[in-house]
């Protein structure tokens, strides 16, 4: 469990992102992508996943928050799936419900190697400070196909934006850190089919 660790970099000319990540850690980490409002939501995902993350992202944000947005969850969900390796004696699955006051979301996880996100979250408005709230689903679904899991996620209730918003982070994290969790009944992998 001590090597579930993944450092790298990505560079584009839209963005350029360093990375360090363990699926066993405490929570800790620094994160700077320039989008206050997305640090803070992963600062929750790291600390509820108790998943250590250190990220630095420069992009261009004088053009807008979507290439910063989607391209960390490109990096985080190859991190996720480097660091996972074989995926053996992982549980797999999990289903947590959040909730963040007035917000109740739901998340549950195949960690499955078949990409495939379904987002069901309705917003109350265009945006969370200077945050558009539809960068969520571009996030989620950059994070899901690089790192080949299955994902559902959905708002059950909610008024403020950025409290649902904030449920679901939380909830990936919590979901994450329940579906990686090694299981020594588990030989191998957790399928019929020998691989995941």
């Amino acid at each position: 469990m001590n090597n579930r660790r993944y450092t790298g970099n990505r560079k584009t000319n839209e963005t350029e992102i360093d990375i360090s990540f363990n699926i066993d850690g405490k929570g800790e980490g620094k994160i700077e992508t320039g989008i206050g409002f997305f640090d803070h939501m992963l600062q929750q995902f790291k600390k509820h996943g108790l998943m250590d993350l250190d990220l630095q992202a420069k992009g261009d944000l004088e053009v807008d928050f979507h290439h910063t947005v989607e391209d960390v969850g490109i990096v985080m969900g190859k991190a996720l799936n480097e660091a996972l390796g074989n995926k053996e004696g992982i549980k797999r699955y999990a289903t947590v419900f959040t909730p963040m006051d007035e917000a109740l979301s739901m998340v549950s996880i195949d960690i499955s190697g078949r990409p495939y996100l379904h987002f069901d979250v309705s917003f109350n408005g265009e945006r969370t400070g200077n945050f558009e709230v539809q960068l969520v689903e571009e996030f989620f679904r950059a994070f899901v196909f690089n790192a080949g899991i299955t994902l559902h996620a959905k708002s059950l209730y909610g008024k403020n934006d950025h409290h649902i918003i904030e449920s679901l982070f939380k909830c990936l994290g919590r979901v994450l850190d329940e579906a990686t969790v090694i299981d020594l009944r588990i030989e191998g992998v957790r399928s019929t089919k020998g691989s995941l």
